[in-house]
């Protein structure tokens, strides 16, 4: 991932009367990242993709492309619109001619990529959910795009379609492209982003590599005296930290040294009943920022 900076947001503002969609946000896209965009139903994130993509008009702030244009930008945004009555490659066709055409051959090239090949003559109004949803993301790829915004781009899918394109995202960012993904999926996000912009009330709240909110490195101990193990835990050079919650402590250590743990207790006459790693997901993290009983949705604002 480069630090180029290709796409910037400056403190942009969107109010809808008396209602503040997006507040002041500040936001900045690198060259070859792929970014996750996440926010609880009516975050402002569907509204601040539409200030990015010139589809809605900011009341404050700007969106300032550093190296892209609009021409080169590929976008899916709350499903994508085809011709029912054409068929998946004839639509690709028509959307290359109103752009201005492509290089012969990419049609039937991204007909292929996104596993349309056997499909690409059948019309449109046949195609499954995942099939259109494959299409779509081809449909971004026409222009050759150094920035793409995806909006729930495995929605529909089987797993293996699923797995399919969360393979594709991180390619397309080892291509030198950047990649915004909408997604309420955390633990896919959690997967294929290297970053994460997290939204409430039209606010940044969190802005940071997945690593910094994806924590590693806890085991949780059950023993007969908490109290004392965690005191002889506490002594030990290399632990960062014991949490006593009833009969168990979370100990914030690093990877590989749950044997020294256990061989520590067991010299002082304690033998824990269960060690077992435990790993704070991205999703455990949003729910703790946000504040929210569930998982995000994207719809809205």
């Amino acid at each position: 991932m480069s630090s180029q900076v290709i796409l910037r947001v400056d403190g942009l503002t969107k109010r809808f009367g008396a209602v503040t969609a997006v507040d002041g946000l500040d936001l900045e896209v690198r060259r070859g990242e792929v970014l996750g965009f996440l926010g609880p139903n009516g975050a402002g994130k569907t509204t601040t993709v539409g200030m990015i993509l010139g589809l809605i008009a900011p009341t404050a702030g700007r969106v300032e492309y550093t190296e892209v244009s609009l021409r080169r930008i590929g976008a899916i945004i709350e499903g994508p619109a085809f011709y029912p009555y054409l068929s998946g490659r004839d639509n690709l066709r028509a959307l290359a001619l109103a752009s201005g055409g492509v290089a012969p051959g990419r049609v039937d090239a991204l007909v292929e990529s996104v596993g349309l090949a056997d499909s690409g003559t059948r019309r449109y109004r046949t195609y499954s959910t995942g099939m259109k949803q494959r299409l779509g993301i081809a449909s971004t790829l026409l222009c050759d795009p150094e920035l793409i915004i995806l909006d729930e781009p495995t929605n529909g899918l089987d797993p293996a379609g699923q797995r399919e394109v969360r393979d594709l995202i991180p390619e397309l960012a080892r291509e030198g492209r950047s990649v915004v993904l909408v997604s309420h999926l955390l633990h896919e996000v959690e997967q294929i982003c290297d970053r994460v912009a997290i939204l409430r009330h039209g606010k940044l709240l969190h802005e940071g590599p997945v690593s910094a909110l994806v924590r590693r490195g806890f085991l949780d101990i059950r023993v007969a005296e908490p109290a004392r193990a965690a005191a002889i835990i506490s002594a030990l050079p290399f632990v960062q930290s014991v949490d006593v919650h009833d009969d168990a402590l979370l100990v914030a250590v690093p990877e590989g040294r749950g044997a020294d743990i256990s061989r520590a207790l067991g010299d002082a006459g304690l033998h824990p009943t269960a060690m077992v790693p435990r790993h704070e997901s991205l999703e455990d993290a949003f729910l703790e920022l946000t504040d929210v009983d569930s998982a995000p949705e994207v719809a809205g604002a």
